[in-house]
């Protein structure tokens, strides 16, 4: 990793801590950090290029009448197909509680009832109505608006928008800072920003997809730089996509909610069949990775999949005002016709491993959000879980920073921030381009040994060829899916192999790789 770059404005205390990524898990643990000195580096402007601000339906919390900690630990484990970190999941949903309550002092305007009590409503593969929302499908967004304008006024945050980190900085086997390329103003120089210790936050993977809901930010970056310094990755295989993308050809694609299901909409195809029906005792409230499929084969059979809210929403506009808007725009009114959808690319259950306070195994070196696997998930996450996770291990990461900083964020440190109101999104290389195309058709919804076996030489190829440092986080991302999924010789949750289609009791287990140990193997995989 480069060492030798002059530092940006060297903090004035040794102590301090470095967020990289201004999603809702990066910004979270900032201000669970206060009043300890904080610098934000995010390449959009904080909010913005984050999945978080997308997320319609909400968090998933036991605070609704008659629910529990352990109904949502239970429901959490069944929807992760037998390889959910029991631990993780219990001392999570018993947080849940405590962490809604600090949104709620951060101004996050959660949906309340009559009685002034959190209002929640069901998902998919939840038992008990338990998601807190905000306004039927702006959670994500109200979420996010709230976190940055505390963000902004918290004296102890400073926030450098406008910078891409591309390295980890590793001296003595401690992670000790970051070089960022700054790209605001059309800048190009590069920055070593330090601190004493380092938290990722990047985000998700699904821009290694042709079709996904995420931000073309989530390419996965963050994962494959700490996995070319060194980090433990854990069960790169299971990518989850969402059933019900709008399939109107839009990148990123718009979502319809899996809140309209448990409003009772219903899936079809082309010949007005309720294929569900066929596939799962719980029909469209079956598990993501289950619905994803059958809705994924109707598609690829050339009948199509349509979302029918017609009779099970009462007032669209106002019950679902985000998913109104996107479907009007593409010249749909959800109100008398169906929602063509198709699965796409939505989270991703792998990533950075971490243990239950977000430490990762570099010294000095920690995350949350997206970016990780905490086992929280297991092989398929349960909906509304990856908003709690992010903010649950967030807190859990400040908490255990603070016992490890010593004095407070000196007077004047929020001066050094760098607001950017200029961003631009940046375009597909065609080396990405050619990527994406290449993990959509041998890496997605489903599998098979031959085909992954093509998509692991392409992808060589292209880090053979990749024109930058931070092509090169990208591709090492998409390889250790590749090489992780190909390793699994079974279908579980997300990750579904038609070569394999059955669950194996010798693979009920998550699964931990480096990328010393992924280049080791990659030969014997393509011989296989």
């Amino acid at each position: 990793m480069s060492t030798a770059l002059a530092p940006i404005r060297k903090p004035s205390t040794p102590e301090s801590v470095v967020i990289i990524g201004g999603g809702l898990a990066g910004l979270f643990c900032a201000l669970k950090l206060a009043p300890k000195a904080v610098t934000v580096l995010a390449a959009a402007p904080i909010g913005r290029g984050a999945s978080s601000a997308w997320a319609q339906a909400g968090i998933a919390a036991a605070v609704g009448p008659g629910d529990t900690v352990d109904s949502h630990v239970s429901d959490t484990i069944v929807a992760g197909d037998g390889i959910v970190d029991e631990q993780v999941i219990n001392m999570m949903a018993s947080e849940a509680s405590d962490r809604i309550h600090d949104l709620l002092e951060f101004g996050v305007p959660f949906d309340r009832d009559l009685e002034g009590k959190l209002a929640v409503s069901r998902e998919a593969a939840h038992s008990q109505s338990r998601i807190v929302r905000v306004k039927g499908d702006m959670a994500g967004r109200a979420i996010m608006e709230a976190l940055v304008s505390a963000v902004r006024q918290t004296p102890s945050i400073r926030v450098l928008e406008g910078y891409v980190v591309e390295d980890l900085i590793v001296e003595h086997g401690q992670v000790t800072g970051v070089v960022a390329r700054e790209e605001a103003g059309g800048g190009e120089a590069l920055k070593r920003v330090e601190g004493s210790h380092v938290v990722m936050a990047t985000g998700g993977v699904g821009h290694l997809y042709q079709v996904t809901t995420n931000p073309t930010e989530a390419r996965g970056g963050g994962i494959g730089m700490a996995a070319r310094a060194g980090a433990r990755l854990a069960d790169m295989e299971f990518v989850q996509f969402h059933p019900t993308a709008i399939n109107v050809g839009k990148d990123p694609a718009p979502l319809a909610t899996e809140a309209l299901r448990g409003h009772g909409a219903t899936l079809h195809n082309g010949a007005g069949e309720r294929f569900m029906l066929g596939l799962h005792k719980d029909a469209e409230l079956a598990p993501r990775d289950v619905v994803a499929r059958g809705i994924f084969a109707e598609v690829a059979a050339g009948r199509g999949a349509f979302l029918d809210c017609r009779t099970a929403v009462h007032d669209f506009a106002a019950e679902f005002p985000t998913v109104f808007g996107y479907c009007q725009a593409a010249g749909i009114d959800p109100v008398t016709e169906m929602i063509p959808v198709i699965p796409a690319a939505h989270y991703f259950m792998g990533g950075v491993w971490t243990d239950l306070d977000g430490r990762s195994s570099l010294p000095g070196f920690w995350a949350c959000g997206e970016c990780t696997s905490t086992g929280a998930h297991g092989a398929n996450r349960l909906a509304s879980n990856s908003l709690l996770e992010a903010v649950v291990f967030a807190a859990r990461i400040a908490d255990a920073l603070k016992t490890e900083l010593g004095s407070d964020a000196p007077a004047g440190w929020q001066d050094g921030s760098e607001a950017s109101s200029e961003y631009l999104t940046e375009n597909d290389h065609p080396n990405m381009a050619r990527l994406r195309e290449t993990m959509s058709a041998h890496l997605g919804v489903m599998r098979d040994g031959e085909g992954m076996r093509a998509a692991l030489g392409e992808i060589l190829e292209l880090a053979r060829d990749s024109h930058s440092v931070r092509f090169d986080n990208v591709i090492t991302t998409a390889k250790l899916i590749a090489v992780s999924a190909l390793n699994r010789l079974e279908s579980r949750g997300g990750h579904f192999r038609t070569d394999y289609p059955d669950e194996d009791p010798d693979w009920k287990r998550r699964t931990l790789i480096t990328l010393d140990q992924a280049d080791a193997i990659i030969p014997e995989l393509l011989e296989s």
